[in-house]
């Protein structure tokens, strides 16, 4: 597996961001943003790491994170996470910043075990008012309020 920066078509890349987002107009609004990284085994994309900037000088955010279904808890997201923070430090990055559901238990996880640490909580940020459908659950729970973590570089 080789992870590299992606320079192709990034709507060949939709269906890997769908997996990481339910909001088809998040994704749209973010899609352009920053740089991708993708994990490729030969010529196939098996997953792929959005950083865009952020108001912060020093800080980029980990936008969007997928592998696909199929090589999840093959230790993929670990490398892309991995080769994110190597290339934010080559670039003077000193902080990286991820959000994800606080639904989302295994995403909270996943984040830590890579040395994400949490740092706030926006209460209500999905919602109908953020294009997610009303109703949404993650493993049981409602899907409403969004946790940052950050990883000091």
């Amino acid at each position: 597996m080789d992870i590299e920066i992606y320079t192709g078509d990034r709507a060949a890349l939709l269906p890997l961001f769908a997996l990481a987002d339910d909001s088809p107009s998040a994704v749209s609004a973010y899609l352009p943003l920053g740089e991708v990284l993708v994990a490729r085994e030969g010529d196939a994309i098996v997953g792929h790491l959005q950083l865009t900037p952020t108001a912060e000088p020093d800080t980029l955010e980990l936008k969007s994170l997928a592998v696909l279904e199929a090589r999840q808890t093959q230790g993929l997201g670990h490398a892309l996470v991995a080769a994110a923070a190597q290339r934010c430090r080559d670039r003077g990055v000193r902080r990286l910043i991820v959000s994800t559901a606080a639904a989302g238990t295994g995403a909270l996880r996943f984040y830590q075990r890579q040395g994400f640490r949490m740092d706030r909580i926006v209460r209500d940020a999905f919602g109908p008012h953020n294009g997610y459908p009303e109703g949404l659950m993650v493993d049981g729970i409602p899907l409403r309020d969004q946790v940052f973590l950050d990883m000091a570089l």
